[in-house]
């Protein structure tokens, strides 16, 4: 009878026998409505595993953070890349956080022989890459570049809570909760907010900002 034993799932969307580094790469920050959009990119060393990597958006802040403190010591390399909110409104979000993604891959030292990115749109690489759908939750790799990437721009957030306390961002991060669309509502917008959003430009012009 054959084996109906299946193949690791990160190993089911590769399109070719994986050789040398593998990075994986995530973002973190494509649906606030303020901020730099951050991506991560890492290489896991196999002799020093991380248990407990998972998609970090399951994870507790608590968690994610001792899950970055442990892969910034055990990976073979990290590097964070962001695109800013000016650049953001210019090329618009996707295009902004492929543009992190490929800052992220391109910083890290040793340059990896494959990248895995999460999701279903690729970064322009010289590298061969691939995109995986859910990524983050069964390629470990990419695991570890979905926390690195989130706590980097929580931390963010956190400069920008103490830049403009006014509208909250250490405690929604940006993110369009009512008490941020409240203060947007109260205050207008600040420079950290994106103005191609749409809950942006109503606010500037609730504001009569130009």
């Amino acid at each position: 009878m054959p084996s109906t034993r299946r193949s690791p799932p990160e190993q089911l969307a590769l399109a070719w026998e994986v050789h040398g580094r593998v990075a994986g790469v995530d973002e973190a920050g494509r649906g606030p409505l303020a901020g730099p959009v951050v991506a991560a990119a890492v290489i896991l060393d196999a002799s020093r595993p991380v248990k407990g990597l998972a998609d970090s958006k399951v994870l507790t802040a608590q968690r994610r953070q001792e899950l970055d403190a442990q892969i910034r010591d055990r990976a073979c390399a990290v590097a964070i890349g962001e695109a800013s909110v000016q650049e953001i409104d210019n090329l618009n979000i996707l295009q902004a956080t492929l543009l992190a993604m490929r800052r992220a891959v391109e910083a890290l030292r040793p340059a990896p022989d494959l990248v895995l990115v999460d999701g279903n749109r690729l970064p322009v690489l010289t590298i061969p890459a691939e995109a995986i759908v859910r990524g983050d939750a069964t390629v470990a790799a990419i695991s570890a570049a979905s926390v690195l990437a989130k706590v980097h721009r929580d931390r963010l957030c956190e400069e920008l809570d103490r830049a403009w306390p006014a509208y909250g961002f250490a405690l929604h991060k940006g993110y369009p909760t009512t008490a941020h669309l409240e203060a947007l509502a109260r205050h207008g917008a600040c420079p950290a907010h994106r103005r191609s959003y749409a809950p942006v430009r109503a606010a500037l012009f609730g504001a009569g900002a130009p």
